[in-house]
């Protein structure tokens, strides 16, 4: 049997503060409190996981772990908010169904949700052997453009990708683009965010300026950071724009950790080609109304408690990891809020919610 790059890792040794786990459904709403705080609804819909404390306006300065009475995560210790955007299935006849999200491997029984990793070295490095310095307070990030339409617009996000699944362990190859055939396990989703940080803003105008892809090669390869973001800083107090959070303590000259999601969509019950185009075309739909698949986006607010995540990352650990508490799926799967925004997002609809205009017409 082909040996996966996390069943590696869990047979190497030593493998230093590389963690792995799943987080189930928080909620599936029309909200997004990163990119359009306070607005209900949002343009479009999303799958969110993480700490209940979530609101639709999330304040820079809101305690997260403080505020939280649970999170849908493995680790009881993390209480960040994580999101994507959600896969519909447009029929023959015009009419859409919400796809489900099945479990990763490794973690069955869990609601719908994802799976997330924290990465000092590529994922295929089981040594781990770089040093990262963990998120900040307050710190928040978006990856991808929900308006890319092309593959031109979709390569400026180098790591931002589709899998077919032929079974639950394939993991290559990758494509930029929605796969153009029925996939038998279903559609892997991997959201791999930038490691290139400004070195002083926790935030930025677009969510993304105060973070960069290296200059050259990716992450996987220890591309060099560019000179714009070169994950340094001596500055002990200063005000951040965005936020009026102040950062009082000097951060090292190393990276962030490579923050990965992976989201599994169920399109198993969706893959008879009756069912598809007569065109030949590929029937899956973004929920801002993407077609192609180049405008998957995911984000990302930081809120675990104190310094736990830099102790797990300066750990020799895995999926079960002693600076952390491990809580049972069951339990993960009771987390959960309430939808602000109260549509029906279960039936076969006649259009998705928010009405977004589909790129591509039948």
């Amino acid at each position: 049997m082909q040996l996966t790059p996390f069943a590696a890792l869990a047979l190497a040794a030593p493998v230093n503060g590389l963690i792995r786990f799943a987080c189930s459904q928080l909620v599936v709403d029309r909200i997004d409190p990163l990119v359009n705080p306070g607005m209900v609804p949002s343009p479009h819909l999303h799958q969110i996981i993480g700490g209940n404390s979530l609101n639709v306006t999330m304040d820079p300065a809101k305690d997260m772990p403080g505020e939280s009475t649970c999170t849908t995560c493995q680790f009881t210790e993390d209480t960040s908010n994580y999101w994507t955007a959600v896969l519909f299935f447009r029929a023959r006849n015009g009419t859409f169904k919400r796809v489900p999200i099945r479990p990763n491997v490794g973690f069955d029984g869990a609601d719908g949700g994802m799976t997330v990793y924290y990465m000092q070295n590529g994922l295929a490095d089981f040594q781990q052997r770089s040093k990262v310095t963990a998120f900040k307070p307050g710190f928040r990030m978006l990856i991808g453009d929900v308006l890319a339409r092309t593959e031109d617009q979709a390569n400026k996000y180098k790591q931002v990708t589709y899998t077919c699944l032929q079974d639950m362990t394939t993991r290559f190859p990758e494509t930029k683009n929605l796969p153009n055939k029925p996939c038998p396990a279903g559609i892997m989703a991997n959201i791999r965010f930038p490691t290139c940080w400004d070195g002083k803003n926790l935030d930025s105008a677009d969510h993304m300026s105060h973070m960069a892809y290296p200059a050259n090669g990716t992450f996987d390869s220890q591309g060099p950071c560019p000179d714009t973001h070169p994950v340094l800083s001596n500055i002990k107090s200063f005000i951040l724009p965005f936020h009026q959070a102040s950062m009082t303590d000097s951060c090292c000259s190393v990276p962030v950790p490579q923050l990965m999601y992976e989201t599994i969509w169920d399109t198993r019950q969706f893959n008879d080609p009756k069912d598809w185009p007569e065109d030949g075309s590929q029937p899956f739909v973004w929920s801002m109304g993407d077609h192609t698949g180049y405008g998957s986006h995911g984000d990302y607010l930081f809120g675990w408690k104190g310094d736990a995540l830099q102790r797990t990352m300066d750990t020799p650990c895995y999926v079960t990891c002693p600076t952390l508490t491990t809580q049972s799926i069951a339990n993960q799967n009771k987390c959960k809020i309430d939808r602000t925004v109260k549509e029906d997002i279960d039936s076969w609809l006649p259009e998705i919610p928010g009405g977004p205009t589909i790129s591509k017409k039948y």
